[in-house]
């Protein structure tokens, strides 16, 4: 009984110690009001971020329409985007700048909950904070939509929320993949943040994280329907031209075009400046030999 007791003391300790790692991390965005917040450079960011690729309705006409509801199916279950339109009620209207801030930089929603990391918070972590209140200005001007947000269809353990935090806590917030120089780091932030490359090209491990050492080496299709190219030296041999012009057109030196959710990647990138494609393809010329 007394070595009962005397463990009491170490279970409430460990509790504690579980409650504090998992339990969702607050934002303090009050250095965030001060920001002059532009529209125009926040189209800019939505384009580089892809946040229409995601959130538009399946097979919508206009993808400014962030209804949500597109499905992505992982061995972990199957997510469904949500509404992220100014809609007071299904969207994200009611939100302010801190509760955006807290879900894109640090994957906590408005209800104090930890999202889903399918939502590529771990790489918009690395938003600059004149990126991240003029993305939300200009999120502000998109139309409205009620449609309601699916519910993702997660089994369990995956689908008990707390756990997230477990896993935040072993792979997020872990900065730069790659060093590089000054003249390389536009091109490491769109790829890196903005652009979250990485998610897909990138294979993972039992937990669904990223594994950095193999960065940017290729990956299974979630979906189960073959695999992600890699984009090291190894295996891509374009030019840095090639690769501009891939991200402007879709087409590559063989003539052959971007399809499946590439094609969407395209899109986006195309609405960017040259300088911003060209500044992409640098960063991937100059990724290490796996």
């Amino acid at each position: 009984m007394r070595r009962l007791l005397a463990l009491v003391p170490v279970a409430v300790a460990a509790a504690g110690v579980a409650w504090w790692v998992t339990a969702p991390a607050s934002v303090d965005a009050s250095h965030l009001a001060g920001l002059e917040q532009d529209a125009a450079r926040g189209e800019a960011v939505f384009h580089a971020a892809g946040c229409a690729s995601c959130h538009h309705a399946e097979n919508a006409e206009d993808d400014a329409v962030l209804a949500g509801g597109q499905a992505f199916e992982t061995e972990f279950g199957t997510f469904y985007a949500p509404n992220i339109s100014p809609h007071p009620e299904a969207g994200i209207g009611a939100w302010s700048l801190a509760d955006f801030a807290g879900a894109v930089r640090q994957g906590v929603s408005t209800d104090g909950t930890h999202l889903y990391p399918a939502f590529p918070y771990t790489a918009y972590a690395q938003m600059t904070d004149q990126d991240l209140v003029d993305l939300w200005a200009y999120m502000q001007t998109l139309p409205s939509d009620e449609t309601a947000n699916r519910p993702h269809d997660v089994g369990f353990p995956f689908n008990i929320r707390s756990g997230i935090g477990v896993w935040k806590a072993l792979y997020a917030d872990r900065g730069w993949v790659v060093n590089v120089p000054s003249e390389l780091e536009r091109g490491r932030y769109l790829v890196e943040a903005l652009g979250h490359c990485g998610e897909c090209h990138t294979p993972r491990n039992a937990l669904g994280a990223l594994d950095r050492s193999a960065w940017m080496q290729g990956a299974p299709n979630p979906s189960g329907r073959g695999t992600i190219p890699a984009l090291t030296p190894d295996s891509l041999t374009w030019s840095a031209a090639d690769i501009a012009y891939y991200l402007e057109t879709g087409f590559t030196p063989d003539y052959d075009s971007a399809g499946g959710h590439m094609a969407a990647v395209v899109d986006n990138f195309a609405k960017l400046p040259a300088a911003d494609r060209e500044a992409v393809a640098a960063y991937i010329k100059a990724l290490p030999e796996p």
